[in-house]
């Protein structure tokens, strides 16, 4: 059974391509970048103080492409998927998305995600067609004094706001199982179609193996758990 709220989030992949060499020798010498469809796209982001007590944002890069998933919470299954070059935005892919996901018949009716999808086109998405935003807010828009802030002030007290971020963290659980057992991590191809063909079968895969526990309450490499189904 599929429950009432899904998690968006995504996973970096470095590209099959040394950038120092690959700058060095190729591009260079006029030959172009060994993988054109990859780019520099932002790994982790945080707020940091720096010597003089200040606080700057701080960004680690790395070169290659992103997966962007939609995990339904209760079943953690995925149930969409889009393929991008690293220098994609979150927010950017938030739509299409919950497009494949209404299109497929995904019932759920909260959407959760981090900072990095909070963009006025999403929520203003979601709330056209009757779905409930728990997209993470960032803190301009409840910290800075404006005509709107209720609005969000309002947003965060709402119980499926609160609901869906409480589910948030059950999506790095299939992107850790993708890298750690799959080799998602690093591409071992070129280009972004073959990038995407070993994405969708890792997704596959873990479908499968979550449907595997949900039916008999054994996990690949785990304990029997009680069984869902009989």
């Amino acid at each position: 059974m599929f429950g009432r709220v899904q998690v968006v989030d995504s996973t970096h992949t470095l590209a099959d391509v040394n950038t120092e060499k690959d700058e060095r020798r190729r591009e260079k010498q006029g030959k172009g970048p060994r993988d054109p469809d990859a780019h520099w796209g932002v790994k982790h982001s945080r707020r940091v103080r720096n010597g003089e007590g200040e606080v700057v944002e701080q960004r680690e890069y790395f070169y290659g492409y992103k997966a962007h998933t939609s995990v339904n919470a209760e079943a953690e299954l995925i149930t969409s998927v889009v393929v991008t070059s690293g220098n994609a935005t979150y927010g950017k892919q938030f739509i299409r998305l919950v497009e494949r996901d209404r299109a497929q018949g995904v019932l759920a009716r909260i959407y959760a995600g981090h900072r990095g999808y909070d963009d006025g086109d999403n929520h203003y998405y979601l709330e056209c067609h009757g779905l409930h935003s728990a997209l993470k807010l960032k803190r301009q828009r409840t910290e800075k004094k404006d005509a709107n802030q209720e609005v969000w002030l309002e947003l965060q007290t709402k119980p499926e706001y609160e609901a869906g971020q409480k589910e948030r963290c059950k999506i790095e659980r299939e992107y850790g199982e993708a890298k750690r057992r799959h080799g998602v991590g690093r591409c071992r191809y070129l280009g972004r179609l073959r990038y995407a063909i070993p994405v969708y079968l890792t997704v596959l895969v873990l479908n499968l193996k979550r449907m595997v526990r949900l039916l008999t309450g054994v996990a690949f490499g785990g304990r029997a758990r009680r069984a869902v189904v009989g």
